[in-house]
């Protein structure tokens, strides 16, 4: 106790003895401050929906159009989101019923995707849901209900209760089936988007920097890519076979009398871990960009995306540890790009040819990572 006091008055000698401001800065109102932040949390959360029905758009069609793919991992979708204050994140819900015009009562559609059951079905942005086959909608963790619904019902033609302008109605909705993974927007300044092979997550910054749709199904694709072709397992196998590899050689130095603290077992399982790395982004890359095209996006100048990722990270020009340089994405994709467009030419299936990653008669890209 006596040095808690000893060390709070330290630190109150030394704030005290800080250096201040010399401006006459001016009085702010408290009740103007308070206002203004609230314009700008009511600005924030219509930017953030106004996003993610992009991504939701996009990555509806790249699960609908790819689910051939996704291993039996299917489940019935509507291309809808809805919610209530009370499903969204807490930081959120004394704002939502002004900025989106929720109730605290009924689910209401926050946005439909263009061509999606949901749309065809004549369902619209504010329409309140109330009911699907007769069986009321939680207000708490909603979307996770109706995918668990969706999930277990299938594809079996649906009817949904919804009220508009204070009139009830039924409408039927055809579920599509597709690839069930979802995808979780965030809002983060760093470039990135990631899959744990049971999600993906995209970041705002991404989502900024693609310049077109077409652009950004190519960062869907990707990641969906990744959870397909089991990358994800393949590179936890690759870290458990390093660590087997480098404990035995702790274990025969620890027989010797000198322990490694299980150095060499750390040390090889990061090895592992980004062993092929490279190679199977540039794979994700390869197969994202048939998804993309498969979903009906031109890939005419995609490759753009990936000189503007190099602007946003410089480091990414040459620096080539677990991804390959923008450089290389570049060509890649372009070249890819002209491949999909002659399979479209001879009007041939867009299938990746999947062995074309490096084979023993195929050199790696010249490494300039140190130039």
């Amino acid at each position: 106790m006596r040095w808690g006091r000893v060390g709070s008055a330290i630190t109150s000698i030394i704030l005290a003895a800080a250096c201040a401001p010399v401006s006459r800065l001016p009085a702010l109102d408290k009740d103007a401050i308070e206002a203004e932040q609230r314009l700008e949390q009511i600005a924030h959360i219509r930017k953030y929906y106004s996003e993610l029905h992009r991504v939701d758009t996009i990555a509806f069609r790249i699960r609908t159009a790819n689910r051939a793919d996704c291993r039996g991992w299917e489940s019935a979708q509507i291309g809808l989101f809805a919610a209530t204050p009370q499903s969204l994140p807490h930081k959120y819900r004394s704002y939502s019923r002004e900025a989106l015009n929720l109730t605290w009562a009924r689910l209401t559609v926050i946005s439909v995707v263009e061509n999606s059951p949901a749309s065809e079905a004549g369902i619209a942005v504010g329409d309140e849901i109330i009911a699907l086959n007769g069986e009321l909608i939680p207000v708490t963790g909603t979307a996770g209900w109706m995918a668990g619904w969706l999930k277990h019902h299938g594809a079996r033609p649906l009817q949904a209760n919804i009220r508009r302008d204070g009139d009830d109605r039924t409408v039927t909705i055809n579920p599509v089936m597709g690839c069930a993974i979802p995808i979780v927007y965030v809002t983060d300044d760093a470039v990135n988007a990631s899959t744990d092979g049971k999600r993906i997550t995209i970041h705002s910054a991404f989502v900024t920097l693609t310049k077109s749709d077409a652009q950004l199904a190519l960062v869907i694709g990707h990641e969906l890519a990744h959870a397909n072709l089991g990358h994800i397992d393949k590179k936890m196998f690759n870290a458990v076979l390093g660590w087997v590899g480098g404990t035995a050689i702790d274990v025969g130095i620890l027989a010797g009398g000198i322990s490694t603290g299980g150095a060499f077992g750390k040390e090889f399982e990061k090895a592992g871990l980004r062993a092929y790395s490279v190679n199977f982004e540039r794979e994700a890359d390869y197969v994202g960009a048939y998804y993309a095209a498969r979903a009906g996006y031109d890939l005419n100048g995609v490759e753009e995306v990936w000189r503007a990722v190099g602007l946003s990270h410089p480091n990414s020009i040459r620096l080539a540890r677990t991804h390959p340089i923008t450089p290389v994405r570049f060509l890649q994709m372009k070249k890819v790009a002209e491949e999909i467009a002659d399979k479209r030419r001879r009007n041939l299936p867009l299938i990746p040819e999947l062995k074309f990653m490096q084979t023993e008669n195929e050199a790696e890209p010249p490494d300039v990572s140190n130039r």
